[in-house]
């Protein structure tokens, strides 16, 4: 009988390749921890997913290719069962699969489960964020006065050390120059692009970070009483600054969070995750929740008001991302996904999905 299991089992991991209905792959090859799910996950159906029928999971499958190849830090309080998400990760439908074929893959593969806040809330805060393209200068010039920096690799220790004190102190390799306030989103938003005097574009990427708590640029600027045209849209606050340079660098200076790059040939944004980020499909939440690699339901609304209804990758965080229910939607590269993500800021639900075949979360 084990054997004649085994043999089933085989024919049915074999079929996933082609297409998934027809194979029940409810007896795990492994077994649970039982341990208990948090208050803050109530499992419901894919009828509860607002918008699931109409979704092109397709694109969601792809990003989740790129959470298979990663090295995934399993950790918080949401936390997969290795073996069994490698297990689904060897079950992937093909790349050309239709989207029937994705959106029964997931629902036979993954169950969801409602996220409640902790006053049991349904819904949360959505962001958006994008890597954008900035002129930047090999050398410092009048236009180009703040560096963009490397991790130090003399051995000073830049955790706790504030951003005034980094730069003061040069503490790390200066790779770039650009204008501060440039600079100041670039570290915001965690990735970009430099375009030099002579053209080169340049790719920019996450190397690390401080560890020092983020202060609102905005939110000072309320605090002095100072609203610019256009009221506090990050728009509208870098325009206010590049045109008042010596209040820039006091409140920019005052937030004591510093992030660090490096340069890459390839042009793919890196996430946490250490993998490309894709485009309306990754997703940044608190990793001191949740898992990084794990799918996401989406229920919230655009900064145009468009409904956003969407299965995404959890593959990346930022340290103002933090709750059960916030994360910040990446928007992709350039100009036209600034528009949409510079005002992003929604209220809405939130569905995480988990291997189905048992408990697998960590009590809180």
């Amino acid at each position: 009988m084990l054997l004649f299991n085994n043999f089933v089992r085989f024919l049915c991991l074999g079929a996933i390749m082609f297409a998934v209905a027809g194979c029940d792959l409810s007896s795990p090859t492994h077994v649970g921890d039982d341990s208990k799910i948090p208050s803050n996950l109530r499992a419901v159906s894919y009828s509860n997913l607002p918008g699931w029928r109409d979704d092109d999971v397709r694109y969601a499958l792809q990003a989740f290719r790129n959470t298979c190849k990663a090295k995934i830090q399993y950790s918080g309080a949401v936390i997969p069962d290795p073996e069994l998400l490698r297990e689904k990760c060897n079950m992937l439908p093909s790349a050309s699969a239709d989207i029937a074929t994705v959106r029964a893959w997931f629902e036979s593969n993954f169950q969801p489960y409602q996220v409640y806040n902790e006053k049991g809330g349904q819904t949360g805060t959505y962001t958006g964020y994008y890597s954008p393209v900035i002129d930047g200068c090999k050398k410092q010039t009048a236009k180009c006065n703040e560096p963009i920096m490397g991790v130090p690799i003399d051995g000073k220790n830049y955790k706790g050390v504030s951003k005034r004190d980094i730069v003061n102190k040069k503490i790390g390799r200066v790779l770039y120059w650009a204008n501060i306030v440039d600079v100041q989103n670039l570290q915001i938003q965690g990735s970009g692009m430099l375009k030099l005097e002579d053209g080169k574009m340049v790719k920019l990427n996450f190397a690390a970070v401080n560890d020092m708590p983020f202060k609102s640029i905005g939110g000072q600027l309320k605090e002095k009483g100072i609203k610019p045209d256009g009221g506090y849209s990050a728009d509208a606050v870098w325009t206010y600054l590049k045109k008042n340079p010596k209040l820039a660098k006091e409140v920019i200076y005052n937030n004591p969070r510093y992030v660090y790059f490096y340069e890459t040939p390839q042009q793919s944004v890196i996430g946490k995750l250490g993998t490309p980020l894709s485009k309306i499909r990754s997703v940044a939440m608190d990793d001191s929740l949740y898992t990084l690699g794990l799918p996401v339901y989406i229920n919230t609304t655009l900064s145009d008001g468009r409904s956003f209804n969407r299965l995404m990758i959890a593959q990346d965080t930022g340290g103002a991302i933090r709750g059960w229910i916030r994360a910040d939607i990446f928007f992709g590269s350039g100009d036209e996904a600034y528009q949409v993500a510079h005002g992003q800021h929604s209220q809405g639900r939130m569905f995480i999905l988990m291997p189905k075949e048992y408990s697998y979360v960590k009590p809180r």
